[in-house]
């Protein structure tokens, strides 16, 4: 298998090659040229095997560059003792219409973990097989559970740096705790005055500005992405898809080939791109469901046929899913525009310079067919986290709760009751004030008064890494502005070049 890019179709690349890289040079995202096809067999198989097991079934199809013990030893180190949960990434069906399958038990309490444990595995396998001796520097932008995710997996990482830019008033105080307080000597912090979306632009123009390559290259460095935008961060996920359904067949929630709807909260569209990719794999999928907040940018967008971010930008209590620009959906339509790379590039273009693009007609049917979108409200997020604690004992973090609530509304309005997986994205505690608040409970206090506060209204535990983070040392407190000039400086500021 080889890996093209969504802007060149010319091009061929080894996986390896697509994740050291991380972007393509010309700024297309690397997708795989064919994707490789699951059977009833494989079902049957993975349904015995441990999570570690059926990720390495997974990748392998995808990383055949890698030997089948290189993909073993990566999926053994990143889904172990780290995870707090046996499973990994549990099916939790907590009534007869919700399946959380709950994405948030590894060390930074969010589904970032899901990837980005493993990556750094991935990286450091890929890099040896193309730049060795080239020193990495991972340049990320963040939401809020990527920057520290990113960080936790790669700290102290042999041969790799990390840099982390977060937009300042746009990520929740737990989220910024858990960043700015960051040990690792190979690791670096810093917020920008601007959104998620500014963050994101400056760091993929860094990519491919010819200044900052040269520089780089000069001290013997290389740029590649923890982001989303990183083949290598996506596909993992798919993994989770694939378990899920197997979850569902050995539950008894579904027979062998009847279909599931998968439901999940998106910002950036990685983590349901990764539900589309496992859908087309062979996965018994039936409807994506993509769900937004008050940002809902998407759902006009699958509505419409028509992505336009010239639109105010709204800070929401599901801060991880405050973005405009969702980087994963030029993957999406590559793969809807029959592999034209010709197309994407002029409807980036026009997203560039013009801040919208029109699908075309049979790119829209298809997305009609495939997927059905909503949104919630900040108001509304809040309803559906006291309805469902009251109803079920169950509590739901700020963005799995947008889920719930477009899943909800879809079911009424279209009567589809076809079982369904709801993608639970974060432990409720990293959110603790917008969960307070929805409970009728006082949110004022600090982040960890606050924590003993839903502790003592749910009985729910702390998750360990949260509760300690009130010992750790506030290491980063620089801010630059959001401008790509600015976050140039501060990149060769902080890797001490030029």
């Amino acid at each position: 298998m080889h890996y093209t890019s969504t802007r060149n179709n010319t091009i061929r690349v080894t996986a390896a090659r697509a994740i050291a890289q991380g972007i393509s040079k010309e700024g297309g995202l690397f997708v795989p040229s064919e994707l490789p096809k699951l059977t009833e067999g494989d079902f049957v198989a993975l349904q015995g095997m441990s999570y570690p097991e059926r990720a390495t079934a997974v990748l392998s199809r995808f990383l055949n560059d890698f030997t089948t013990t290189e993909v073993q030893k990566c999926t053994t180190a990143a889904y172990g003792a780290q995870f707090d949960a046996a499973a990994v990434a549990p099916l939790n069906a907590i009534d007869g219409e919700h399946n959380v399958l709950e994405l948030w038990h590894g060390p930074t309490c969010a589904f970032k973990d899901m990837a980005l444990q493993i990556l750094p595995h991935l990286m450091r396998v890929s890099t040896g097989k193309t730049a060795p001796g080239e020193e990495t520097v991972i340049l990320v932008a963040t939401s809020g559970d990527t920057g520290k995710a990113a960080l936790e997996g790669f700290k102290d990482a042999a041969g790799t740096r990390i840099l982390v830019f977060y937009p300042a008033d746009g990520v929740s105080e737990m989220q910024r705790l858990q960043m700015i307080t960051q040990e690792g000597g190979n690791v670096g912090v810093c917020a920008i005055r601007g959104n998620f979306d500014d963050a994101q632009t400056g760091v993929k123009t860094l990519f491919t500005d010819p200044a900052m390559q040269s520089m780089l290259r000069e001290g013997g460095m290389r740029f590649s992405s923890a982001n989303s935008i990183n083949w290598g961060r996506l596909v993992p996920q798919i993994v989770y898809y694939i378990s899920a359904y197997c979850d569902m067949l050995a539950q008894g929630k579904v027979a062998m080939g009847e279909p599931i709807n998968v439901v999940v909260p998106t910002g950036n569209f990685g983590n349901i791109l990764a539900a589309y990719y496992a859908r087309e794999m062979g996965t018994p999928i039936a409807k994506l469901i993509c769900a937004s907040n008050r940002n809902r940018v998407l759902t006009d967008f699958f509505e419409s046929g028509t992505y336009n971010t010239a639109r105010p930008f709204y800070t929401t209590t599901s801060p991880s899913m405050d973005i405009l620009v969702s980087s994963n959906l030029e993957r999406l339509l590559y793969h809807l525009a029959g592999e034209d790379s010709a197309q994407i590039a002029e409807m980036m273009a026009s997203l560039r310079d013009n801040k919208q693009y029109t699908v075309p007609a049979p790119v829209k049917e298809q997305m009609d067919a495939l997927f059905a979108a909503g949104c919630a409200s900040d108001d509304e997020v809040a309803a559906t986290i006291k309805t469902v604690y009251d109803k079920t004992g169950y509590l739901l973090d700020t963005h799995t709760a947008v889920a719930f609530h477009v899943y909800d509304a879809y079911r009424a309005a279209s009567g589809d009751a076809t079982p369904t997986v709801i993608a639970s994205t974060a432990n409720p505690y990293k959110f603790t004030s917008a969960i307070l608040e929805a409970l009728g409970k006082d949110a004022d206090g600090d982040p960890f008064s606050l924590q003993a506060a839903l502790h003592d209204a749910t009985g729910e535990p702390v998750p360990a890494p949260l509760a300690n983070l009130g010992d750790k040392v506030v290491r980063f407190t620089d801010v630059c502005d959001g401008d790509t000039d600015t976050m140039r400086q501060t990149v060769c500021g902080m890797l001490n070049l030029g």
